[in-house]
């Protein structure tokens, strides 16, 4: 299962969007790697990577939205923090795991789900409020 960015996950913020297009790039890096059996070093290495793009990330979100004085910034917060809370305990799974591939295809889906569901419902909302500003 491919993980893609399409235009209808589009915030309409620049910035947002082309970080949510490396993400989307980034994951399915991450599960072509479980997919195909690379090593756990480059495996532990896309986890890195994701973890720390993920804080980076959300970091920036935050920031416009606070600059845009966005209504609904806490539970914005809220939410980005249980994120990298499932994330880190996806990755310290995998790590006390072994390398479990099946743990790679969960992790796979976990995050292409709250993905596009968290773009969908929660970040388009972001776009939409600052279009009236």
């Amino acid at each position: 299962m491919a993980i893609v960015w399409t235009p209808a996950l589009s915030v309409g913020v620049d910035n947002i969007d082309s970080q949510h297009k490396i993400w989307f790039e980034k994951a399915d890096q991450l599960f072509e790697a479980g997919k195909t059996g690379k090593s756990k070093e480059v495996i532990a290495q896309m986890f890195d990577f994701l973890d720390d793009y993920t804080k980076q990330h959300f970091k920036d979100e935050e920031a416009y939205m606070a600059k845009i004085n966005y209504p609904e910034i806490e539970e914005q917060k809220k939410l980005h923090k249980a994120f990298i809370e499932e994330l880190a305990k996806l990755k310290k799974d995998y790590q006390e795991s072994g390398g479990n591939i099946t743990l790679i295809i969960n992790a796979n889906q976990m995050i292409v789900n709250w993905l596009t569901k968290h773009i969908s419902n929660v970040d388009k909302k972001i776009g939409t409020y600052a279009k009236t500003l």
